[in-house]
């Protein structure tokens, strides 16, 4: 068992919503939490323009593939947070479940994906700060 918090993201494609979160998480986050992301349908690949709008910042989620929810990765993990797509994980005692309502970047372009990231983004960061923030020197 590991001492460092898990979070899995779980949006019904697994292409766009959770693949952002999942990546901003382990950029800003480091090896402090194991990132995970899945959905109930996932889809073939990674949304292009969510590719290209990480891009932008520096990150590559071109290599993400989409992969589908697992009762193992719930239970696996000890915050489930749902991106506001329907979505719904299973439940057991003692995890976080949490719904961030966001926009769906599915069949739109990169600028209106940008807002989504950088939303994304700033969630991310109040979580790190709660559930694994920088050691104290």
């Amino acid at each position: 068992m590991s001492d460092k918090p898990s979070v899995l993201f779980v949006c019904v494609h697994n292409a766009g919503r959770s693949q952002m979160a999942a990546a901003w998480l382990t950029h800003l986050a480091g090896d402090r939490v194991e990132v995970r992301s899945a959905g109930s349908t996932p889809a073939d690949q990674v949304n292009p323009a969510v590719v290209e709008a990480m891009k932008e910042v520096g990150i590559d989620v071109s290599a993400e593939i989409p992969k589908v929810l697992t009762v193992e990765a719930v239970q696996a993990s000890d915050v489930c947070i749902t991106m506001g797509c329907g979505d719904a994980c299973p439940v057991f005692p003692g995890k976080r479940y949490l719904d961030w309502t966001l926009e769906d970047p599915a069949g739109q372009g990169v600028e209106a994906v940008r807002p989504i990231r950088d939303e994304i983004k700033a969630r991310i960061e109040g979580l790190i700060a709660e559930i694994a923030p920088e050691p104290k020197a």
